[in-house]
């Protein structure tokens, strides 16, 4: 079992930047991902990085924006979001699975999630 627990939502400008913190507890040894649903659109991996830490991966529509960091040794998980856009405006979820990748079912736990707003 693992338990996540997000922290770091709110309401900010377009243009402006936040920080999203996950607080993984329970097994260890897993994909931590960061994931979003949006008001009438499906759940999407947004980024994801390796139990080592090693191998972090985007979707196409943060990269180069979004930087996800892993720090083991205080088991936390980051979201550093950059340049945001109304388009970011979602619920976030912070995940973990085995497998990892860009889809959702690759992962088996989730936290409840913390809400992000990007105004125009």
């Amino acid at each position: 079992q693992v338990q996540l627990v997000e922290s770091g939502g709110g309401l900010v400008q377009a243009g402006d930047s936040l920080r999203l913190a996950c607080a993984p507890s329970g097994r260890t040894g897993y994909t931590l991902a960061w994931s979003r649903q949006a008001p009438g659109k499906e759940r999407e991996i947004v980024a994801g990085i390796s139990w080592y830490g090693t191998r972090p991966f985007y979707a196409d529509s943060v990269k180069g924006r979004f930087a996800i960091e892993r720090d083991n040794r205080n088991n936390m998980v980051y979201l550093q979001m950059n340049h945001l856009v109304p388009e970011d405006t979602a619920v976030y979820y912070c995940a973990a699975g085995i497998s990892g990748g860009l889809v959702t079912t690759a992962y088996t736990y989730w936290g409840q999630g913390t809400r992000v707003t990007v105004s125009s």
